[in-house]
């Protein structure tokens, strides 16, 4: 009996939560090692489509790294990084695409459906959702991210769809780049003035030592993440999910979430319960 009791009271602390976030935008941005272990992709995808089923509209965008690290190894393309970000010639900016818009992307939408919602793949590239332009020559087709079509998501959403968009934008002129999957997420939900934004990762959060789990920071400013960007507490991959809070916060979101993904109901935890488990970022 006191299992059942439990599992009610599970479900009264969700309902604050749940009638809050009703009828709103909460952007996920979901890659990396998540994406690795079948139980935690499992998991991660029945949290999404719970948050459709109790009337919350969730966006997922995706990246894909070990995805494409794997397929450039197997076309003997060199991997290489710059400040977190892909160094992303032609070839590479052709096996990017391959990886995320013509298997990860399918795949997410294919197992989204399976658990009973309706969930469509899309790219930046699908009705002009991300614009670009190229971000700087030694990055090569690494794109900054000059508008998002809004229009295409609100209509999804209201028509009952999860929308999960793939890390890739288009110029003018329809020339491909590479959108880092962090920056995505924050231009994509600070132009919805989504109520939530969460990056899911394989830390439980922003540390004060990095490599000591014990000093996670429950909540955090963007002036003081800025300030950890400056000294080298924040470095390599975590600054584009830093930089994507930042600008999700300055540009409206009222929180912004860095959670660990390969926790089991993750993202449920985070919003749905009075502690939470990762870092909240506000202003």
């Amino acid at each position: 009996m006191q299992d059942l009791i439990n599992k009610a009271n599970i479900i009264v602390e969700a309902l604050p939560y749940i009638s809050k976030l009703a009828g709103k935008f909460v952007v996920i941005k979901y890659g990396g090692n998540a994406m690795n272990d079948p139980v935690v992709v499992n998991s991660i995808m029945q949290d999404v489509a719970t948050l459709k089923m109790v009337g919350v509209n969730p966006i997922l965008v995706h990246g894909g790294g070990p995805e494409i690290n794997a397929l450039l190894d197997k076309l003997n393309i060199k991997v290489k990084f710059k400040d977190g970000l892909r160094v992303t010639d032609a070839a590479t900016m052709e096996a990017v695409q391959m990886a995320l818009c013509g298997k990860l992307n399918k795949n997410i939408a294919s197992s989204l459906c399976a658990l009973g919602v309706k969930a469509i793949g899309l790219s930046g590239k699908d009705a002009g959702l991300i614009q670009a332009v190229k971000k700087s020559n030694d990055l090569g087709y690494v794109g900054k991210i000059t508008g998002v079509n809004i229009s295409v998501l609100t209509d999804l959403c209201t028509a009952g769809y999860v929308p999960v968009i793939a890390g890739i934008g288009a110029d003018s002129q329809g020339n491909s780049y590479n959108i880092n999957a962090d920056t995505a997420a924050g231009d994509i939900a600070a132009a919805l003035r989504a109520e939530k934004l969460i990056f899911l990762t394989d830390i439980d959060g922003i540390r004060k030592k990095p490599s000591d789990p014990k000093t996670l920071i429950p909540e955090i400013t963007v002036a003081e993440i800025k300030k950890l960007i400056k000294d080298g507490t924040i470095e390599g991959g975590m600054i584009p999910k830093a930089e994507g809070c930042i600008r999700g916060v300055e540009q409206g979101i009222n929180r912004v979430h860095i959670i660990n993904g390969t926790v089991r109901h993750s993202i449920l935890l985070e919003i749905f319960t009075d502690t939470g488990i990762g870092t909240v970022v506000t202003k």
